[in-house]
């Protein structure tokens, strides 16, 4: 035969990287025409490849290279090495010839490495190009993972190409593969199929397959990760059917009501209980027998009697306003105690008399004043001018007070005028601290709610009972107003139990009494309180005077003492707030003054102390009182039963 020469391919070696090779069942034979050159051993040959390899191209040392397996027979000549892009290249390229026994044997081969591939692979290489453009996306994305390593097969050397026997390029006994490059983020990559190829030809001794996913070379085990994963995800969901929907739904919202109906139970049992409290249940007033009471009332003007606290004993004239004169000074005395308080035994501060004060005594000893001799200098001390005021009615001290406590006298008679309001004295109007203008006027109704708020200071009260005080302003002289020794104008204190409180006379205004009495009715101490004005008959002080007194002996015999509630009556109870209720008891009989005809209000308190959630029978909870200020009267009330917190029930189903 003829000795055939291969042509050097036309594409450059450093196109593509060197592709795998598989090699032919025989290795390489000598050219024909030479002799067959005798049969080095096989480690040889793979020794001699590796340093050949080595010495031509470094990156071959890393690379593993396979040994040509044994062959009995020489071919003709030598077959190309099949590379990646063998498809692309032209036809035209002249093929070498081959044996056709080394072809039957390549053939066998190669059928036999294709039945050890797996199915799935199978048939990766049997679909056509027009089968592998389907591309699966990921419909969950994989979370980051280092790509495994990459097994490099072993694949046998192509045989050597060169212009003589024996003589083949190094890289020909040698099969390079380059792994992939390393793979960025798996949870975006897609899944594709490889570009269709031309099978390789079959070889006499077929190259190892790479393991399958399962671990082993059957061609029967399972699918790859991702062909997993892709019939797991794009399974259809089931058809949505009206009980699947109504079973979804009962099991969110049942799921919620289970979580709110536990929520609302704890938060109703550790809610804080309300605060317990005291509820009468008896009678609010009580109304003594017999009819109405009869008082011997003066003949003209307006007159007032009540029982501080427990009610009005009656009223006499028209309550329209009138001039009540230095009944006026009342107010003054409350205002000043009022903005500058003093303790029971304390003088308080000294107040500075200035020219004005002494002016106006000098001035009033003319028009015969209600006056106090003061000299500019001197320094009076603020109980001492209050006692000036009340009892001797002083009224130069008067408005020396205004300006001491408002700066000047329309200040303070706009606080006169200010607090009448505040105490719902209707018909009256301040026009000066003295009331000596006669366009100062009140009604007695309105001086006696002046007057149960101004006895209600122990300092006035002290004051305004006193039947005189030593001054230390005058000049000891034989005048009422220079004597050392200032009387109370009231000549009814301190008899029949008379306290105060301050007389007012002028000719225009009559004669005027705002008066206090302190009576004792069974176990207390009651106050009557009222007012005479308008009294001209002269001389008109007196007549006042006489009119009061004759209303204080009156209402003293008209008191007596009556029961209304006795010793472990039922009186009310104390409530939970959650419904639940224990009776509570009087802890002994309760007697109040009243009068003919007269009705008292009865309430239930509890004293300003906080209700306790639990307690024992006969635990003192409150009182019962009848009146208020001075003469309120009260006893003791008790539990009658134990009182315990609200049941757990109570507490679950409580609103609010």
């Amino acid at each position: 035969m003829a000795k055939a020469s291969l042509p050097k391919s036309s594409a450059p070696e450093t196109s593509a990287p060197e592709p795998k090779a598989t090699a032919e069942a025989a290795g390489p034979q000598p050219s024909e025409g030479e002799g067959s050159a005798p049969e080095e051993p096989q480690a040889s040959k793979a020794a001699e490849a590796r340093v050949a390899a080595a010495k031509s191209d470094p990156r071959a040392a890393s690379v593993s290279v396979s040994p040509a397996p044994p062959t009995s027979s020489p071919v003709s000549d030598h077959r190309a090495v099949p590379t990646r892009d063998a498809a692309s290249k032209p036809e035209s390229e002249p093929k070498s010839e081959t044996d056709p026994a080394s072809e039957s044997a390549s053939a066998s081969a190669s059928a036999a490495a294709w039945a050890r591939k797996p199915s799935w692979a199978a048939r990766a290489e049997s679909e056509s190009e027009s089968e592998r453009t389907s591309e699966f996306v990921a419909l969950k994305p994989d979370l980051p993972h280092p790509a495994p390593p990459r097994r490099v097969a072993p694949t046998p050397a192509p045989p050597a190409v060169g212009d003589g026997p024996g003589q083949g390029s190094p890289e020909a006994d040698v099969t390079r593969e380059f792994g992939a490059p390393p793979r960025t983020d798996d949870r975006t990559m897609a899944l594709t199929r490889p570009p269709a190829s031309s099978p390789a030809p079959p070889s006499a001794a077929p190259a190892p397959t790479p393991a399958t996913a399962a671990g082993g070379d059957d061609a029967g085990g399972p699918p790859p990760p991702l062909d997993l994963l892709a019939q797991l995800t794009n399974t259809p969901p089931k058809p949505e059917t009206v009980a699947r929907t109504v079973g979804r739904r009962i099991k969110i919202w049942g799921t919620l009501v289970a979580l709110l109906a536990v929520v609302l139970v704890v938060v109703q049992a550790l809610r804080p209980l309300p605060t317990p409290t005291l509820k009468l249940t008896a009678e609010s007033t009580h109304t003594a027998a017999g009819g109405a009471l009869s008082l011997p009332w003066p003949s003209e003007g307006q007159a007032v009697v009540d029982i501080n606290g427990l009610g009005r004993m009656g009223t006499y004239g028209e309550m329209k306003p009138l001039p009540i004169g230095s009944v006026a000074k009342v107010m003054t005395t409350y205002l000043v105690l009022r903005d500058h308080p003093l303790k029971a035994g304390d003088k308080g501060p000294l107040i500075p008399v200035d020219q004005k004060a002494q002016d106006d005594y000098t001035n009033g000893v003319k028009e015969k004043e209600s006056v106090v001799e003061v000299k500019a200098g001197q320094q009076v001390s603020e109980l001492e001018a209050l006692q000036a005021v009340m009892l001797p009615s002083a009224n130069n001290v008067a408005r020396l007070l205004a300006r001491w406590d408002a700066s000047t006298e329309e200040a303070f008679i706009k606080k006169m005028n200010d607090t009448a309001k505040e105490l719902g004295m209707t018909n009256t109007t301040y026009t000066d601290a003295s009331g000596l203008m006669e366009s100062t006027v009140s009604t007695a109704e309105d001086q006696v709610k002046l007057a149960k708020r101004a006895m209600a200071d122990p300092v006035f009260r002290a004051i305004a009972k006193s039947p005189s005080y030593t001054s230390t302003t005058t000049s000891g002289g034989g005048t009422i107003d220079t004597a050392r020794t200032q009387n109370n104008f009231n000549k009814l204190v301190p008899l029949n139990g008379v306290v105060g409180i301050k007389t007012g006379s002028t000719t225009k205004a009559g004669g005027n009494l705002l008066f206090a009495a302190e009576t004792t009715v069974g176990d207390s101490k009651q106050l009557v309180i009222g007012a005479v004005f308008g009294q001209h008959r002269a001389p008109i002080i007196d007549t006042a005077t006489a009119a009061s007194k004759s209303l204080i002996l009156a209402a003293d015999k008209a008191l007596r003492s009556e029961t209304v509630v006795k010793k472990g009556d039922v009186v009310g109870h104390v409530d939970d707030g959650l419904g639940g209720t224990v009776p509570v008891v009087a802890t002994k009989d309760l007697s109040v003054p009243v009068w003919s005809g007269a009705s008292v209000g009865i309430s239930l308190t509890d004293g300003g102390r906080t209700l306790p959630h639990t307690a024992k029978a006969g635990t003192q909870i409150g009182t019962l009182t009848v009146g208020t200020g001075i003469g309120e009267v009260k006893v003791p009330v008790a539990l009658k039963g134990d009182l315990a917190e609200p049941s757990f029930g109570a507490k679950l189903t409580r609103i609010g």
